[in-house]
């Protein structure tokens, strides 16, 4: 039997089909999977709002704002940062905005929602960075949601590989590069970072809650926030490093995606740094009140002795 038809056995399979038409509407797994991924994250922020000390139904006047401003500009930067899949002659320009086929970008959607996020936390009377905080691991839940959109529409694979658990593409995604032999397996980024992402979830939770117990209260704010996107920049660049995806617009010979990881985990690293000096300053203070007061006991009794 060819070593390739073993490999292809050994792959994981991709999914013969990606939506079902039921005659007056066609419905895309892809919407699906982004539909739960957002309601996974208004659950989890309304959570974490609550523990906050704010209503858990400002979750979801803070999505009502933001998951539009975050589609507009998830699609604007992937349509920006694939120029060629939409602008070339004949091309149907229509195209532009036919999301429901795939092709929207996290950073495009966090640049954008963090505007809706804004508008809808202060609506509820709310600081930006507080809701932000509450948002940040519940947005890397979703986002490990969504990549199960990207493995039905097989557009998120890397470099081919042998490994066993390499992946299944249809011979005439374009993204295959020419030449590559039929049967050859690629890397599950999509698995990949569905997984990164949850384990980002957990790390930033067990973070905090750590912070919760040796300092005896939530972290600083900006701390979540800062964590999330050193964590999903850090790898996201790392994933774009052997992605297959000939579309993308490069900048200097490097990926857009890359660069804009790079600078995310740097915004990321800044809003920490900021965090944890707000921490400490804060620990200061709350040391000098408790010794004030201790002090202010003790004359109240030497005066009354």
């Amino acid at each position: 039997m060819p070593s390739s038809l073993l490999l292809t056995q050994a792959g994981i399979p991709s999914p013969a089909i990606n939506s079902i038409d039921l005659g007056f509407i066609e419905i895309r797994f892809y919407a699906l999977f982004i539909l739960a991924g957002m309601a996974i994250a208004v659950i989890v922020m309304g959570r974490r709002l609550q523990r906050r000390g704010h209503s858990r139904d400002a979750a979801l006047t803070i999505a009502l704002w933001a998951i539009p401003f975050g589609i507009v500009g998830a699609r604007l930067y992937h349509v920006i940062t694939h120029p060629t899949d939409y602008f070339f002659e004949n091309a149907e320009l229509w195209k532009v905005f036919a999301i429901w086929e795939g092709g929207i970008a996290i950073f495009g959607a966090v640049i954008f929602g963090a505007v809706g996020v804004w508008l809808g936390a202060r609506q509820e009377g709310i600081r930006f960075m507080e809701a932000a905080d509450a948002l940040a691991p519940a947005l890397l839940l979703a986002q490990a949601m969504g990549r199960m959109g990207n493995y039905v529409n097989q557009e998120l694979f890397g470099t081919p590989t042998t490994l066993p658990w390499g992946l299944q593409i249809d011979p005439g995604n374009p993204a295959i590069p020419p030449g590559t032999p039929e049967g050859t397996l690629f890397h599950p980024l999509f698995l990949y970072e569905l997984l990164w992402n949850v384990v980002g979830f957990l790390t930033i939770l067990l973070i905090e809650r750590l912070w919760r117990s040796r300092r005896g209260g939530e972290a600083p704010p900006g701390a979540a926030l800062g964590l999330y996107l050193v964590w999903y920049g850090v790898g996201r660049a790392w994933f774009e490093s052997f992605r297959l995806d000939p579309t993308e617009f490069e900048l200097v010979g490097v990926k857009i995606n890359i660069i804009t990881a790079i600078a995310a985990a740097l915004v990321g690293v800044a809003l920490i740094a900021r965090a944890a000096r707000r921490g400490t300053a804060l620990r200061a203070t709350l040391v000098s009140d408790i010794a004030a007061r201790a002090d202010d006991e003790k004359s109240g009794k030497d005066a009354l002795s």
